[in-house]
């Protein structure tokens, strides 16, 4: 409401700056004339502007096309120096002799010989971090760093196995190799894997896994820095991060955005093409982004530069242009004040008719003209006048459509937060082998997701929220079994009265998180609903940590403010706020380590806000 009413006050005082403008039209029309040059002047610069920066955008991508290019090419040439280096690893004869005997440690000197070998080779390829050879028993060994190591019971076990197999020898890469091995320092690393065959009858011995750590593809880059500071990233075939660099530390968190934006947003619509380019801005600054997919690899190259000022000679083409621009303007300006002189008396006596028109009303012109001229010219201000009401008919039905977006947003945000942590839970509880645990969650999570989705309905009744609640307390139950205890207050008159969902659950998740878990203790959760002199009370309290005078004070604050402020209290807050039209009370009774009782009041009379 209160945008709809700024926007009448807005139009108000354009109407109000009409009418009472000067009488004389000697100045009026040249000062219109003015501002027409003014606006003509600044559109054509912004155009000029616009084609000059696509101009130079286009050079940009070119220059960054090229460096993309070297960048993919250094990177191909490291993947062919590991090739070079798996061949003369497959071409070991000891390594073909111990794998024909089907066990690694079948002898253990032959072993010890190729672990030998093996290291010698590693030291003379820095770029690789380890190795790791399989054979067919189950058997491995490993070679170079100790920060990684095989975190599988079986190498058939690893996603890639069967593809490595299908390839014949051919070699694959695959990013931090799917979970089949682990780096404890937390660093990319790439896994070149490809199938051991006998060199004399072809037949598969053993699977050779070379491990290239992340810093060998950086210095594909390392050497290319741009003016401007120019960023370069290299994705894998499923658009995540390998390796990324800038130039300047301060440009450096465009980096995770851009790989974000371009894996969801860039290159489902491009189709993957070969190449291409687009302008991206983030952070106050605005950036080209270059790219190039390789065809073999399915890799992306990535090259990010920041938009630079155009240079002094587009400058002074931009300049000279609006020059011409604005003598041709200050020529029209004169012929202006030219004419008005001859247009004076007719334009009078239209300034005498629509000087009846009230400040606060929009009337038409009923004045009947003497010549055609003025007669279209009285009509085309009645269509004026039309298309004003019109507008601000137009203002509200829009506030009310965004005011239900709005709700919908909020409402929506909370179900992929509570989601996410189940699912969470479900897959702690499976790894563990807890299947009527998973078996129970999933029961609770139906029920939860079935009164939720409520048919499309935004409106409940409180006995569904309350049952919502005891899913979601049934789920977090298993998960934190000894953390807190549930119990509830409920009146069996408020079990039928309508409600916004989603309302209590939030706020038992507050305090489960917020209150109880940060306290060290097992805590209790405490659920209560009572009905009485028209109003509706609804409140979640617990024992936990709780919250000082200046935190509630913000909370409450930030909700009065018109802030969503996410999930929990803040969201909760809001979301009352908007369905009942903040004819609700949000109350926060909170005491540092006695706890915190959050308390709704909401109206249940005929005439309750609910109703709207």
């Amino acid at each position: 409401m209160v945008d709809i009413m700024n926007k009448k006050l807005m139009v108000n005082r354009i109407m109000v700056s009409f009418w009472r403008r000067p009488k004389r039209l000697s100045l009026m029309i040249p000062l219109v004339y003015f501002l027409v040059i003014v606006l003509t002047v600044s559109c054509s610069s912004v155009i000029l502007h616009r084609i000059v920066w696509h101009s130079a955008q286009t050079k940009i991508n070119e220059a960054a096309l090229q460096t993309v290019s070297s960048i993919e090419t250094n990177v191909r040439l490291l993947v062919d120096n590991v090739n070079n280096f798996s061949k003369m690893i497959l071409l070991d004869v000891n390594l073909q002799r111990l794998l024909r005997l089907g066990d690694l440690y079948a002898d253990i000197n032959t072993q010890s010989r190729v672990g030998r070998d093996l290291h010698n080779l590693i030291q003379t390829f820095p770029n690789i971090d380890s190795v790791f050879v399989f054979d067919r028993s189950g058997n491995w060994f490993s070679v170079g760093s100790l920060h990684t190591f095989f975190a599988k019971a079986r190498v058939e076990d690893a996603a890639w196995y069967d593809e490595a197999v299908k390839r014949e020898g051919k070699f694959l890469l695959r990013l931090n190799d799917g979970g089949t091995f682990a780096d404890d320092r937390g660093e990319n690393f790439v896994s070149f894997i490809r199938l051991i065959r006998d060199i004399d009858d072809t037949s598969p011995l053993g699977i050779l896994v070379i491990n290239i750590p992340q810093s060998a593809f950086a210095e594909a880059y390392s050497m290319l820095g741009g003016p401007g500071g120019r960023l370069f990233a290299i994705l894998d075939e499923r658009h995540r991060p390998i390796t990324a660099g800038a130039a300047e530390e301060s440009h450096a968190g465009v980096l995770e955005y851009l790989t974000a934006y371009f894996a969801d947003t860039v290159a489902p619509v491009s189709g993957m093409e070969a190449s291409g380019f687009f302008s991206m801005a983030y952070g106050g600054g605005e950036y080209t982004v270059s790219w190039k997919v390789n065809e073999e690899t399915g890799w992306t190259f990535l090259s990010v530069t920041p938009n630079q000022p155009l240079n002094a000679e587009q400058s002074t083409l931009v300049l000279f242009a609006l020059v011409l621009l604005v003598v041709n303007g200050i020529v029209f300006y004169v012929s202006s004040i030219i004419i008005s002189r001859n247009v004076l008396n007719p334009i009078n006596q239209l300034l005498t008719a629509m000087d009846s028109t009230g400040n606060e009303t929009f009337v038409k012109m009923d004045t009947v003209p003497n010549n055609q001229e003025f007669g279209r010219l009285f009509a085309g201000y009645n269509r004026m006048i039309d298309q004003i009401r019109q507008l601000l008919k137009r203002i509200i039905d829009e506030q009310n459509m965004i005011r239900k977006a709005e709700l919908n947003m909020l409402q929506a945000q909370i179900k992929p937060h509570f989601l996410y942590n189940t699912l969470d839970s479900i897959s702690s509880l499976a790894m563990s082998g807890l299947n009527d645990q998973v078996c129970d969650m999933l029961e609770a999570l139906g029920n939860y997701y079935r009164l939720s989705v409520s048919k499309g309905r935004e409106v409940i009744t409180v006995g569904e929220e309350i049952e919502m609640v005891r899913n979601y307390l049934r789920i977090q139950k298993v998960r934190y079994r000894d953390l807190f205890e549930a119990e509830y207050d409920i009146d069996e008159d408020c079990l039928q009265v309508p409600i916004l969902k989603l309302v209590l659950q939030p706020l038992a998740e507050n305090a489960l998180y917020h209150g109880i878990r940060n306290m060290g203790g097992k805590g209790t959760i405490k659920i209560s609903a009572r009905r009485g002199d028209g109003w509706l009370r609804l409140a979640v309290s617990d024992d936990g940590v709780g919250m000082p005078p200046e935190k509630v004070r913000q909370v409450l604050e930030s909700s009065g403010n018109g802030e969503a402020g996410g999930f929990g209290l803040k969201g909760t807050m809001e979301r009352l706020r908007i369905h009942y039209n903040g004819t609700n009370e949000f109350r926060i009774d909170s005491e540092p380590g006695k706890g915190t009782t959050v308390t709704i009041l909401i109206p249940t009379g005929e005439e309750g806000a609910w109703k709207h």
